[in-house]
Parts: structure tokens; sequence; C-alpha cells
């Protein structure tokens, strides 16, 4: 197999990672679309909801674009004149961190006082899940490898070095973390308690996961194992001080929906 891997079409060939980006967009809508129909508590009227969408757009985007240039300041910084130079590279910590945060902010402009999180949980896992594979088949223009490795496992993604797949890596976790969850949806549980959950146990996983990543490190951590950091930190403090009523009615089963 040689990377990046190619997709054809009708006598066109189509880059893996744009292929699968849109697929991820496509299908982790439509199931938000179901989805929001099983969370009624996570429920808002149709034009806020579009607001908080566009807030989690925008802040995904600045969020992935910030954390992605502070991530390889070496690399950029050399083509700080050069616009093409700012427009690649995102990372899924920054696109999160920064959605949560638009959300937030579009909320209180809103004055949503209820949670809106849950609904997302299960979109967002199956969209990075997919978005993984195309970064996997993207190979090392990609920039989500692991370190050169010895496993039975590890993957030569063109260059002669085996490497952790870290990109598959991800998808287990997230696949793993998907039953997990599901688990936890079949139980009464706090509103917003889901999606608390799902977005501190990820941050643990790519915290983890950096260490056996190429990087550039500040005091011994890469700025996403900061950002993981002080994100798990803040939404540990939610997940202790800040749950609502545990006496709300039972969550609905969250494979209620998913094809």
């Amino acid at each position: 197999m040689t990377f990046p891997y190619y997709f054809h079409f009708f006598g066109h060939r189509i880059h893996p990672h744009l292929l699968m980006e849109v697929l991820a967009y496509f299908l982790g809508f439509q199931l938000y679309l179901r989805q929001r129909r099983r969370w009624p508590r996570a429920a808002v009227s149709v034009e806020q909801n579009l607001w908080l969408i566009v807030g989690a757009i925008f802040g995904a985007l600045i969020g992935s674009k910030v954390l992605a240039w502070l991530e390889s300041a070496p690399d950029y910084w050399p083509h700080r004149f050069d616009p093409q130079g700012w427009i690649g590279g995102k990372t899924i910590v920054g696109g999160l961190l920064g959605g949560w945060a638009g959300v937030e902010i579009a909320k209180r402009r809103l004055a949503i006082r209820n949670s809106t999180g849950d609904a997302f949980v299960f979109p967002l896992i199956l969209g990075m899940a997919v978005g993984r594979i195309g970064c996997f088949l993207t190979g090392l223009p990609d920039h989500t490898y692991g370190i050169a490795s010895n496993l039975p496992w590890a993957v030569d993604f063109g260059d002669g070095i085996r490497r952790h797949p870290t990109q598959l890596y991800d998808i287990v976790f997230l696949t793993c973390l998907a039953l997990a969850l599901a688990l936890c949806a079949r139980r009464p549980y706090p509103n917003g308690q889901l999606f608390r959950l799902f977005l501190f146990a990820y941050l643990l996983w790519r915290f983890a996961v950096e260490f056996i990543k190429p990087r550039y490190t500040y005091f011994g951590l890469s700025p996403i194992q900061m950002a993981c950091a002080l994100g798990a930190i803040w939404v540990l403090r939610l997940l202790i001080a800040g749950r609502e009523s545990t006496s709300e009615p039972p969550a609905l089963s969250a494979t209620d929906g998913q094809s």
C-alpha cells in the first residue's frame, strides 16, 4: 500500500483526507439530526440551534488553527509571511475545545441555561473516527503518525521507517469510548454529563498518546498536551462541582436511532 492512498471516481483522483473529512461532516451531521430528537433535554429552538452550530463551527475553526500553529510553531514560523502557510493545519483537540467555547459563548448570548452537548457526543465520535481514516491514508504529509516502532502492526508510510499508526489507535479508542458511553447512557444521568465524560476521556487519551508522536515540547510537554491537561482539569471541575440534579427523567438509549 502506498501513501497517500488516493481514491478514484469516474476518472478523477480524490485525496483521502478531503474525501474522509467531507464524509465525516456529512455522517456526523446526519447522526446529530437523529440524536437531537432522542435527547429532548438538550433540545432548543431551531433558531437557537442554528446559532449554537455557528458558534461551534467558528470556535472549532479558530481553536483548531491556533493550537495547530502553536503545536508546530517552528514549522510555521519560517512561512509566517506566506498566506498559504497559515491555511493548512488543524487539530482535533483545538477544534473540540474551541467548538465547546464557541457554543458556550453563543449560549450566554442567547440566555440558554440547559446543557446541549449530549446530542453531539456520538456524532462527534463518528466524525472523528471517519476523519482519522483519512489521516491514516494520507500518511506522512498529515503529520499524525507516531514515532518509530518495531511492533508487528507498525506501518511504513513511505519513508522506510516503521511507525506507530496512532491514527488507528485513535479509531480503536473512539470505538471503545462510544461503547462505554452508550452503556452509561442507558442509566439516568445529569444533563450534560455524557458530553463531559466524552471530552474528559478523550483529552486524557490524547495527552497520553502524544508521548508516542513526534512533537515539539516546552517544559517536557507539547502545546496539545498542555491544552489537554488544562481542558481535562476544567471538565473534571464541571463533573464534580457543576452537576445538574440527578432527579431528571432517565435518558434514552444512546443507540436508539442509529443505523
